[in-house]
Parts: structure tokens; C-alpha cells; sequence
């Protein structure tokens, strides 16, 4: 049995959860702001969704009218829900590891405040588990604004730790229509086996957000669970809606929790090879900025690119101070581990994304 301090170090600070309940789907939504988006979401749980469930809304300090929304949509929902009011944004990570805690199902569903599910997205989930080393499942994400386009079908990641959506920006033409294995779910609409996060811990609330599920889904793999890629489970999600996918402050973030990701989880093969990783990316990052090519394109000035590559800068120095809490919890992983640093790395590698693929244009959302 794992202790809570060793949890604690893994980023899952609660007391011992209450017994789940077979079958029950507990879905997980954070918020803050965005009422109307944050009702759309809302609702779009009411459609026929094929299981049990309940649901556990986390708010982090709204200043608009969400927690009115939520305690609205409550009194007329057909199944239970609960809120938890933040007085301050506590971030993705803290906020979903309260809804976790609270949480009554075999199952943790996350959704995002920005998305909307299909029907029946959490039965097609719900049927990745059958296999009892599966902890993870991952569902097809759509842009919202033109769903011809993929925002992300699992994920993929760069040998620096940089990591990226599977199938982001391609045109939706069956390519990813079968199930199958992917290296984690995106935490923008995904489920995990409860008894997984049980014995793993849950988010690491020093991520803040961004590349938390990452974190959280590569521990699942190093810790021998698998994730399993349902086509049915369809979502619709607004990205960047949270702080804006050119915003300065978003790549702060990415950037910050890139390093750490690599420091806590990345066997020794690949870390120290990581500042050659990272200077390849870069490399192609300023051909791609050259060309007006890739995620760079958002930014339409050379200011607007001076910013982008600012905001680089500022997230590694951000990291060089947490890297020691980071190798505390590297540590601390050693006793939950299934798979050794070359089967990490074979992983890795195995879901590796190109240079080409991180650099090309993206798909636009039509008018």
C-alpha cells in the first residue's frame, strides 16, 4: 500500500477517498468564468450519456455568474451534483484533484468547461475499461467552431518533453477511427479508472495547468497502466479558450512544465540528451517562424514572435528553481514503477512527434 506521503509527493494531497461505487461515472469540470461556455457544457451532459453517473463542478473563483449557473442547472439536473466554490483560482491541477477527492464513481470523467460532449461520449468511455490494465481513455476531440477539424486524438510527445495533440489540425477523414493504444488522454475530455489515481496520486499541483495531463499520464504508464483511444467518445471543444492560444502567459506555462515533465518522469537516456532535443526544436521553430509556418504563425508581428520567444525564455528560468521538488518526486516514484528507464524510453520514442509535425500549419476553423 503507497502512503499518503509518498501521494503527497506525487501530487495527491487528500485523505483516503470514500469506497467507489461500481459503475458510477463521477465527471470532473473545473471553471473559471466563461458562464456561457460553462452552460453549454453543462447541458451538453444532459443528452443520453448510457451510464450512471454524477457530477462535480469546481469553481475557482468566478467573478461572473458561474456558480449561479451551476446551482441553477443542479435543481433541475436528472442526476446529482455538487459544487465546490473556490474563493481564488487554485489552477486545473489543484481544482481537479478536489473534484477527485469528492469523487463517488469507479470512474473519473474530466471535462472541460470550453467543450461539449456527444451522447453517449461517457458509454463509449466507459467500454475502453473492459481490460483491467487499462486506466486511462482518451476520446475523440473536434474543433468546436468547424469539428471537420481534429483538436486532438490522444497524444503525442518530442524527446525535450514538449508535448502535442495526436492528429491536431488534421482534416477528420476516418484516419483515427479504430481503437487503440495512445500514450495518454488529453485532460480536456478523458476518463480514468479511479483505482488507478488511488494508488498514483492524482494531478501534480505544481503544474498549475498545462502539460498536467501529460504529467499525470505518463506516471500512469511508468506505473504499468494503459490508455485505450475510443473513436465514438466525441467531444467538441473552443480551443485556447482559457487564456488564448497566442497568449505570452499560456507559453510561460507550457514551457515551465515541459522541463519539469522531463525532469520528474524522463529516464536518464533521454534527459541528458535534452538540451540537444530542445536546441532542435527551437531550430526548427525559427525556420518554421521564417516561413510564417506553425504555431508561431498565431503571431502575426514581430513583435508578437519576439513575445512568443520572451515567454520561452521566461518558463526555463521559471523551472531551474522547482527542479529539486521535481527530483524529490522522481524519487518517490521509484517504488510504484512497472516499466524500466529503457522501457520508458521505448515508450517515448514509440509516440514520438516529429519536427515536421510540430512545425507545419495547422488546419483553420472556417468563418
Amino acid at each position: 500500500m503507497v502512503s499518503y506521503n509518498t501521494l503527497t509527493l506525487l501530487g495527491f494531497d487528500h485523505s483516503a477517498p470514500s469506497p467507489a461505487q461500481p459503475g458510477l461515472v463521477s465527471v470532473i469540470i473545473v471553471n473559471w468564468n466563461r458562464v456561457a461556455l460553462l452552460q453549454a457544457c453543462l447541458e451538453s451532459l444532459l443528452s443520453a450519456q448510457g451510464v450512471p453517473m454524477e457530477m462535480i463542478v469546481v469553481d475557482n473563483g468566478s467573478t461572473d455568474d458561474s456558480v449561479g449557473a451551476v446551482r441553477r442547472f443542479a435543481a433541475g439536473a436528472p442526476f446529482p451534483v455538487r459544487l465546490i466554490a473556490n474563493r481564488e483560482n487554485r489552477g486545473f491541477c489543484a481544482a481537479n484533484n478536489q473534484g477527485i477527492a469528492e469523487a463517488r464513481g469507479e470512474f473519473v470523467a474530466l471535462l472541460n468547461n470550453d467543450a461539449e460532449a456527444s451522447p453517449l461520449w461517457l458509454h463509449h468511455l466507459r467500454r475502453m475499461f473492459d481490460d483491467p490494465g487499462v486506466g486511462m481513455a482518451a476520446s475523440k476531440i473536434l474543433v468546436h467552431e468547424d469539428p471537420r477539424i481534429i483538436d486532438k486524438v490522444g497524444h503525442l510527445i518530442y524527446p525535450d518533453g514538449q508535448n502535442r495533440g495526436r492528429g491536431t489540425g488534421e482534416i477528420d477523414s476516418g484516419q483515427y477511427d479504430r481503437v487503440e493504444e495512445v500514450l495518454w488522454p488529453d485532460g480536456c475530455a478523458c476518463m480514468y479508472r479511479a483505482s488507478m489515481l488511488a494508488s498514483i496520486g492524482g494531478f501534480d499541483e505544481e503544474f498549475f495547468a498545462y502539460a498536467d495531463d501529460a504529467e499525470l499520464g505518463l506516471r500512469a504508464r511508468i506505473c504499468g497502466w494503459g490508455c485505450l483511444y475510443s473513436p465514438e467518445a466525441v467531444v467538441r471543444h473552443h480551443r485556447g479558450s482559457t487564456l488564448g492560444q497566442a497568449n505570452p502567459r499560456r507559453i510561460v506555462l507550457i514551457e515551465r512544465n515541459r522541463v519539469l515533465l522531463a525532469v520528474k518522469l524522463f529516464p536518464g537516456s533521454l534527459l541528458w540528451r535534452n538540451v540537444a532535443y530542445y536546441l532542435a526544436r527551437l531550430s526548427a521553430g525559427l525556420w518554421a517562424a521564417l516561413l510564417n509556418r506553425g504555431e508561431i504563425s498565431l503571431h502575426t508581428t514581430p513583435a508578437g514572435k519576439l513575445s512568443a520567444a520572451l515567454a520561452l525564455l521566461k518558463g526555463d528560468l521559471q523551472a531551474l528553481p522547482m527542479i529539486p521538488s521535481m527530483l524529490r518526486k522522481r524519487r518517490a516514484l521509484r517504488s510504484l514503477r512497472k516499466l524500466s528507464p529503457r522501457q520508458v524510453r521505448q515508450l517515448i520514442l514509440s509516440h514520438r512527434i516529429t519536427l515536421r509535425q510540430l512545425t507545419q500549419n495547422l488546419a483553420r476553423p472556417r468563418s
